[in-house]
């Protein structure tokens, strides 16, 4: 599945408040078929604009595996699931990837 069917497979970006909050999601989000995996990786610091006041704060990124076809529901279910007002939610796609992993990545999710 390397090559055309890796673009299958898409990488979701999105960031949470805290280590917890980002478990819980990724979690949630694994149990219902909805994505294959979601790495934490704690130790950001976001500086943006909300409501005109400049921000700096920690936040833990999740970098979320799925197929393309299930980013509707992504973008349906995550703020749901998720304490923000507006999270974070940007896809980009996968070019190409290892045969096994990428099987795995289907495998584990569900249309």
């Amino acid at each position: 599945m390397s090559g055309e069917g890796a673009s299958e497979i898409v990488i979701a970006f999105s960031t949470a408040p805290d280590a917890a909050t980002a478990e819980r999601i990724a979690r949630a989000l694994v149990d219902e078929g909805l994505i294959a995996c979601a790495n934490l990786v704690p130790g950001l610091t976001s500086v943006y604009r909300w409501e005109g006041q400049v921000h700096a704060d920690p936040e833990v990124l999740l970098l979320i595996k799925t197929r393309r076809e299930n980013v509707a529901r992504l973008k349906e279910r995550l703020p749901e699931l998720h304490p923000y007002q507006v999270p974070e939610l940007v896809v980009a796609p996968v070019e190409d990837g290892l045969a096994p992993y990428c099987r795995w990545v289907m495998d584990e999710t569900r249309p």
